[in-house]
């Protein structure tokens, strides 16, 4: 199994962190999504799409595209779990299926946020996808700090 995990510590609660990966304005902001359709309970559907990059991967072409899957599980405050993640780039064929889990837990006022993709498949393409997402998800969610420590109401 080939994953991407990363972990960051954000001054706002959780309610206001989780919220942020399924309200549009928010995946706009800070995940740069040009459309997207995330519904936060058991089989709601996890859907973003992006505009395809000019710039060409040598393995997998334009980045952008759509990224979908299902909620399996939603717990407010708490966490939430994709499954039968694909990425549908622009150019090529899907990489897939692999999962998203996002979780929060409190630390005093602060909450940190642990998010973990994951799937494999043992070839080039699928590593040369981790290698890419890494960064890209990395600078995303610091993005996604940025904006809910800007836009969350205080914690109570």
């Amino acid at each position: 199994m080939r994953e991407f995990a990363h972990s960051l510590v954000i001054d706002a609660p959780p309610d206001a962190v989780l919220a942020a990966f399924f309200d549009a304005d928010a995946l706009a902001s800070w995940w740069h999504a040009t459309r997207s359709l995330c519904v936060p309970r058991s089989l709601g559907s996890y859907a973003l799409e992006w505009d395809p990059t000019e710039w060409r991967d040598e393995l997998l072409g334009r980045l952008g595209g759509a990224f979908r899957g299902t909620v399996i599980d939603f717990v407010e405050g708490r966490e939430f779990f994709v499954a039968d993640a694909y990425w549908l780039p622009p150019d090529g064929d899907p990489i897939g299926p692999m999962a998203l889990h996002a979780s929060c837990s409190r630390d005093g006022d602060r909450t940190v946020l642990h998010v973990r993709q994951s799937g494999w498949e043992e070839s080039r393409r699928w590593s040369r996808y981790y290698e890419v997402i890494g960064a890209g998800l990395t600078l995303a969610l610091d993005r996604l700090k940025k904006y809910v420590e800007t836009k969350a109401p205080e914690a109570s």
